[in-house]
């Protein structure tokens, strides 16, 4: 009995030893579980926002891939143009659209001013064929210029001004020059701007709607 006595006192007076670390110091489970991390010095704690600014640049660059062009309807009625925003509004609604008028065309004529009967400006056509004017014809058709003679329609005023001169160095002393502009129906330009793969689709849809009208380059028409 004394020896099982003795053996307990003699335990617990060991325990008391290794608790108050006079058997030498216990290992530190933390510092163990340091010197096993791979270079702990390299770690980094990520930021809640981090994640989605890589999210916002590969969009970014995303957008960039898309590279954007101009297509342009040219030549169009008002109808034609309102056929087409139409389709746009509708499949490519993404697509930037701008509308343009078409400037009227003017050109500058040289004429004989009209005679007051067909028999006159027979007359008068007669007396430019024999001075050797090149190229004219009466005007027949009704209004203000019926029996006038036509002596040629130019693009540009100087154009028209060297041909007078011209014909006054052969006796025509009657023809003059004025600006003429071309009366015609309202025409207009249409141009969308986008991504060239969405532009193509809707170049397509509109070829198939309206297959006689083309396309241009923007700024060309």
């Amino acid at each position: 009995m004394r020896l099982i006595v003795f053996l307990l006192v003699a335990a617990n007076l060991a325990f008391f030893a290794w608790a108050q670390g006079y058997l030498g110091e216990r290992e530190n489970p933390d510092a163990v579980r340091l010197t096993q991390q791979l270079e702990a010095d390299k770690l980094r704690v990520l930021s809640r926002d981090e994640a989605p600014q890589k999210s916002s640049q590969a969009a970014a660059a995303a957008v960039k891939l898309a590279v954007e062009k101009c297509l342009a309807w040219s030549g169009l009625t008002v109808a034609s143009a309102d056929q087409i925003e139409v389709l746009l509004e509708g499949r490519f609604a993404s697509l930037r659209r701008a509308r343009h008028v078409v400037p009227e065309t003017s050109s500058w004529w040289i004429f004989v001013p009209p005679q007051s009967s067909k028999a006159d400006a027979e007359k008068k056509a007669a007396e430019l064929k024999r001075l050797g004017a090149p190229e004219f014809f009466i005007v027949q058709e009704p209004g203000p210029h019926r029996f006038a003679i036509s002596l040629g329609i130019f693009s540009s005023e100087q154009a028209a001004e060297e041909r007078l001169e011209s014909l006054r160095s052969k006796g025509v002393k009657s023809a003059k020059v004025a600006k003429r502009t071309l009366i015609s129906p309202e025409q207009v330009s249409l141009e969308a701007t986008g991504p060239e793969s969405m532009l193509e689709e809707a170049r397509q849809s509109v070829q198939q709607q309206l297959p006689d009208i083309g396309t241009a380059a923007c700024g060309k028409g």
